[in-house]
């Protein structure tokens, strides 16, 4: 009988026996699982994450070496790179990437892209920059929600041609960004600007600081609750005999949480002021956090957040298994404008206003590069509001170093792009080795 027809083995003939389980199946599912899902102590979460990592699922580990090596270098070039203040300010600078990256991820994840999201935020920043003057007198909440639910509409339009008139994402986003890019000039006149007349929307992102005793308040309280959260989850996955992490894993997150709200306090709560004395954590990094909280949540424990990975990693399996495709693909469409809009009113704010200079074209670009640097896949299925956050700090930590550093716009734009090709050639070979261990 010659090899290929000898019988196979007990554990190929049936998968669910009690045969002993090869290498290189015991590999494939650890690829499939989450570690903390199938460790039962902290060596085995440690071996099955190096598992994972051969195996091409590398995870935040490339945009965070990335973002120790940027800090590195420019600390090197420059010694102010590293100051409370400088660090502070980059906080705030990269809080539109940041968003706006955010509103991004729910098409990538798709497999899709939007083009159109940088111009989508300049409309809602004009939209509640309109509404908060004079002769119309909106309070500054009802023109944050007008403007909000004005984006939120553009992306269900654009989703709605989509899915329901079959056209690709790429063509009707670009479509959508020359058409909002021409609305803007209607409504600003070329060379326009409109000028944002509220204190308090003023201080999102240009300013406004908590207290330093309540920027500790709300850290304990934050920490507090998702440690509680956490460690009663867990347990109770223990006890219904659920696949749970190590209690010493869920320990240790907590740790880090607390680690990383005290560094965070003890930097912002640094003087920073030059001419009068400036402390505390700044409005917009509570607001990053807030949508970062929320996507996370949405992302990754509703049924809508796991049809969204289902979608993006097999649309046909998803469709017979029951997920409506046009509703999925809508609602992303609908929530990424909806980010955006976010992301178009803390960029107005840090300029006090909105004009024609607004560059979406580049937003745009910027939203994906800091989507793709943090570790989501222009592939789709794969990625996490956070990667959005910590690509968006990637960018501006690259143009705030070079600007330190006295580079030209020229450089910021090359330095950019070859982060974003490392970051996409990084995402082509850990796809390449799943394909191939699988």
């Amino acid at each position: 009988m010659s090899k290929v027809d000898e019988p196979a083995e007990p554990s190929e003939r049936f998968p669910g026996t009690d045969a002993p389980t090869t290498a290189a199946a015991a590999s494939k599912a650890a690829l499939a699982v989450a570690p903390e899902l199938v460790a039962e102590s902290l060596g085995e979460y440690v071996r099955v994450w190096l598992t994972r990592i051969r195996g091409g699922e590398t995870g935040v580990l490339p945009v965070v070496a990335g973002l120790l090596l940027v800090s590195i270098l420019f600390e090197s070039l420059n010694s102010h790179f590293l100051e409370a203040r400088n660090l502070v300010n980059l906080l705030v600078q990269g809080s539109a990437y940041m968003l706006l990256a955010m509103g991004e991820i729910f098409a990538l994840l798709l497999g899709e892209i939007d083009l159109s999201i940088g111009f989508v935020s300049g409309i809602g920043g004009i939209v509640m920059a309109e509404l908060l003057k004079v002769q119309y007198g909106w309070p500054w909440w009802a023109a944050i929600a007008a403007a909000l639910i004005s984006c939120a509409a553009i992306g269900a339009l654009q989703g709605t041609i989509i899915t329901r008139v079959g056209l690709p994402s790429f063509v009707v986003t670009l479509g959508g960004l020359l058409f909002w890019q021409g609305m803007m000039l209607v409504l600003l006149g070329t060379g326009g600007a409109l000028p944002i007349n509220d204190n308090i929307v003023n201080d999102i992102a240009s300013g406004g600081v908590l207290t330093p005793a309540a920027g500790w308040i709300i850290m304990i309280v934050v920490v507090g609750l998702f440690a509680l959260i956490s460690w009663r989850r867990d347990a109770r996955r223990r006890a219904e005999g659920l696949v749970a992490p190590p209690p010493i894993l869920t320990f240790m997150k907590i740790m880090v949480a607390l680690g990383a709200g005290i560094v965070l306090l003890l930097l912002c709560n640094t003087d920073r002021g030059i001419i009068v004395p400036i402390r505390g954590v700044p409005w917009v990094v509570l607001i990053v956090f807030g949508v970062l909280t929320l996507w996370t949540f949405v992302l990754g424990r509703t049924k809508f957040g796991r049809y969204m990975y289902a979608v993006g990693g097999s649309p046909e399996a998803a469709r017979r298994a029951g997920v409506s495709l046009a509703k999925i693909r809508t609602l992303a469409f609908m929530f990424g404008s909806f980010t955006a809009g976010i992301g178009g009113i803390v960029y107005a704010s840090r300029l006090r206003s909105v004009s024609t200079a607004l560059d979406g074209g580049t937003l745009v670009l910027y939203s994906v590069a800091a989507a793709v640097i943090g570790g989501t896949s222009l592939f789709g299925g794969r990625g996490k509001a956070v990667h959005a956050v910590l690509g968006g700090l990637v960018i501006a930590a690259i143009d705030n170093g070079m600007g330190l550093v006295g580079f030209s716009a020229a450089s910021k734009y090359m330095v950019t792009a070859i982060v974003l090709l490392a970051a996409v050639t990084i995402d082509a070979v850990a796809r390449r080795g799943r394909t191939v261990g699988a």
